[in-house]
């Protein structure tokens, strides 16, 4: 579900009851576009998580915290300045906007009590943190923009604030049912993009619930409802926005019942997940609710965004690399007619004697097929023997191409096999820590050059570390240099060692402490290894495994590029649902 305006309604509502009264303790600015504020509240301590990324926006309250850079960024400084200490006195939301306004006081340098604005405004990628004072002037901002970037409103320090009006949206709090029969009855839409498009702060998923409460087809044209179909939708309407208006909220998380995986969330019950394939769980916090929705999502958007600059230099390569196999490939393929020049030289110098001089062609019997009947083209200038000669030199030409060739395209196809599991790598990569490694990876292998004032990244980014339902702990490498550190260093050789057969993926070490391993561990130390390869969108993914002892290091090769024979195989989904990670 989207973070609409009834969402941030229910989420300003438990602001309000935690916060105000409360003092701004502590600013921090963990990333450029996220703070993060401490506030007391008489004995209470409460941490508050404000994003205005424009990938994910979000404001909750939460317990952990992030690190904060050792030079705060000029817009931290800033509230500091003004702020620290400050006290709050309101929380509240314009209309159904997707904007929030924490209201503070605090007194100034001359010893007077006055008033600011934290305006947070959670609308994609138009999301923004404003800092203004009492009358609505601008003071900073976590985003500057300027006429350059928006035509609609400059968001500067100096300019006054406000609120631009866009959409021509209806508030649905304040709407009556003859107006909103009059919007809705003339839109040539579906009812429920009707109800969203024409209301302020209302979700598709609203739309959609708001339609199956009074059962009344969501994809019907609005316009062809009917007087008793249009009523119907207003009552319910109406009771939600009633719910709305009285803060009458049950903030819950639907989840998926085949791998518990959640589907959605919202401030209260939503009957269009009323079936036996959903779970829905309900929480006394919205902030709750939208920390544990997001937590993952936001921990994979940000890394995603610190890695583009690698994946950047990783997808140029492997184009690079691509465009050399593909050539190299169309090449060797032109050199298997080097047998046919071998042949043409043979043939023509067991027969050469009945070719007359300046014939074009030599009709011959070929040994080599049966005896059926060939024709080889001839140079009319040359002698038998010269044109056996010159097909000689052609065949002895290709081979030579074809023997570098085949070196070149196994080096170049290992270094592909080697550039797609660094962009596994990346997919899966978790943490800063993560990146670093990687990084390393790429400077060893000469895609990145180490500038002369860096000195090698340090790091302490670990494996995935996960339990079988029989309790043998299994290892997951993040990346090549976690591979061949897992494989080669905490593997002893009795444990077992798992990979995908046709995808690039993490090595999966399974320490057997001795033991036979039960077969449910191996299905699931597979699972792993087939989630955590670029196969996880496949139905099955095939996995080699077999004892560490059998898997060998090839000299010079690439961080985790091994070797083993005689290992054993099987087809298992890349579902890694039930499995115990610690």
């Amino acid at each position: 579900m989207a973070l609409d305006g009834i969402t941030i309604h229910a989420l300003v509502d438990e602001l309000n009851t935690k916060l105000v009264g409360g003092r701004l303790l502590k600013i921090a600015q963990p990333e450029n576009d996220e703070l993060q504020l401490t506030v007391r509240v008489e004995k209470e301590q409460y941490k508050v998580l404000v994003s205005a990324a424009a990938s994910l926006p979000l404001m909750y309250i939460t317990e952990g915290s992030k690190t904060s850079p050792l030079t705060a960024p000029n817009f931290c400084m800033l509230l500091r300045k003004h702020l620290n200490n400050a006290k709050i006195i309101d929380i509240y939301q314009p209309g159904l906007e997707r904007i929030i306004n924490i209201k503070v006081e605090h007194y100034n340098d001359m010893g007077d009590l006055c008033t600011k604005h934290i305006i947070i405004e959670l609308m994609g990628k138009h999301s923004n943190i404003i800092f203004t004072d009492t009358e609505g002037k601008i003071v900073d901002s976590i985003k500057h923009i300027s006429a350059n970037v928006s035509s609609v409103r400059e968001v500067l320090p100096g300019r006054m604030y406000f609120i631009p009006d866009t959409t021509g949206k209806i508030d649905p709090l304040t709407v009556s049912q003859t107006d909103f029969i009059s919007k809705i009855s003339e839109q040539m839409m579906p009812i429920s993009k009707a109800i969203y498009c024409c209301f302020t702060g209302i979700s598709p998923v609203i739309a959609s619930e708001i339609c199956n409460r009074c059962s009344v087809d969501g994809d019907k044209p609005a316009n062809a409802l009917d007087s008793q179909e249009l009523n119907n939708v207003w009552t319910a309407f109406d009771d939600l926005m009633e719910c709305v208006r009285l803060n009458k909220f049950q903030p819950n998380i639907i989840s998926e019942n085949v791998d518990d995986s959640p589907r959605e969330f919202a401030p209260f019950s939503l009957s269009i997940y009323g079936d036996n394939n959903h779970t829905t769980a309900y929480h006394d916090s919205m902030s709750y609710v939208l920390e544990q929705f997001y937590a993952k999502k936001s921990v994979v958007t940000r890394i995603r965004q610190k890695s583009s600059d690698l994946r950047r230099i990783v997808q140029t390569a492997l184009e690079k690399n691509y465009k050399k196999y593909d050539l190299q490939i169309k090449q060797l393929k032109d050199t298997e007619k080097k047998d046919k020049y071998r042949i043409y030289g043979e043939l023509i110098t067991a027969f050469g004697y009945c070719v007359e001089q300046g014939a074009t062609e030599l009709k011959a019997e070929n040994y080599y097929d049966n005896n059926k009947e060939i024709t080889i083209p001839l140079d009319k200038d040359l002698t038998a023997m010269e044109n056996a000669k010159r097909y000689y030199d052609k065949y002895n030409k290709l081979k030579r191409t074809a023997e570098a060739l085949e070196g070149i395209v196994k080096e170049v196809a290992d270094e592909i096999a080697h550039l797609e599991s660094v962009t596994n790598a990346l997919d899966i990569a978790l943490s800063e820590d993560d990146l670093k490694e990687i990084k390393e990876e790429l400077i060893l292998s000469g895609y990145i050059r180490r500038k002369s004032s860096d000195k090698k990244a340090k790091y302490k980014s670990e494996p995935l570390h996960y339990v079988s339902s029989d309790g043998y702990h299994m290892y997951v490498g993040k990346n090549n240099i976690q591979n061949e550190e897992l494989t080669f260093k905490v593997a002893n050789g009795g444990d077992w060692w798992f990979h995908s057969k046709t995808f690039p993926g993490s090595h999966v070490i399974v320490k057997s402490n001795g033991d036979e391993l039960p077969d449910s561990t191996f299905e699931e130390a597979a699972r792993l290894a087939a989630y955590y390869s670029k196969g996880r969108e496949q139905d099955k993914v095939e996995i080699d495994y077999i004892q560490r002892k059998h898997v060998k290091k090839v000299a010079g090769s690439k961080p985790g590029f091994v070797i083993y024979h005689t290992n054993y195989s099987m087809a298992i989904q890349p579902d890694i649902n039930g499995i115990k990670e610690l």
